[in-house]
């Protein structure tokens, strides 16, 4: 009785340390997909951030599936939202050259068939150990949640 106590406590305490590693944040919503995807734009917007393109890529997944002759579909809806901050993506690069491959900031947001009421809003996370030693990839990191948090509030 005591291992499995032990394991269980094991498990809790690692738990956490294993889901912050992961290489996406992911916020859950029960608003519909249209109401989250114009709350998105509206976070992005709200803290004067530009937006480059929506991806359709739900729809393109869907049509190359069919075309492949793989699979069914995926998403009921999955967008895409890429986005700019010409001052965030200066001070990340200046820092480091190679944090080029984190412009453009993109968030996806997504429903899944068979899951009625639920919309997914996902992000790439920042690393911890970018996150601990950068003020600007904390203030990414700060960014990216924000936007993600006001999608999924609406």
């Amino acid at each position: 009785m005591k291992s499995l106590n032990a394991l269980a406590t094991i498990a809790l305490v690692a738990l956490p340390a294993l889901a912050m590693s992961s290489p996406y944040a992911v916020y859950e919503s029960e608003s519909d997909f249209d109401t989250v995807l114009d709350a998105a734009k509206n976070a992005i917007a709200e803290r004067g951030l530009y937006i480059n393109n929506v991806m359709h890529l739900g729809e393109m997944l869907e049509r190359t599936g069919k075309d492949l002759g793989i699979g069914g579909p995926i998403y009921r809806r999955a967008e895409s939202i890429e986005f700019c901050s010409a001052t965030l993506s200066r001070k990340m690069t200046e820092e480091n050259p190679n944090r080029l491959v984190n412009c453009p900031f993109i968030l996806s947001i997504y429903t899944l068939p068979g899951q009625e009421g639920k919309t997914y809003i996902v992000h790439r996370n920042i690393p911890t150990e970018e996150t601990a030693n950068s003020a600007a990839m904390r203030e990414v990191a700060e960014m990216l949640k924000g936007v993600a948090e006001g999608a999924a509030s609406w």
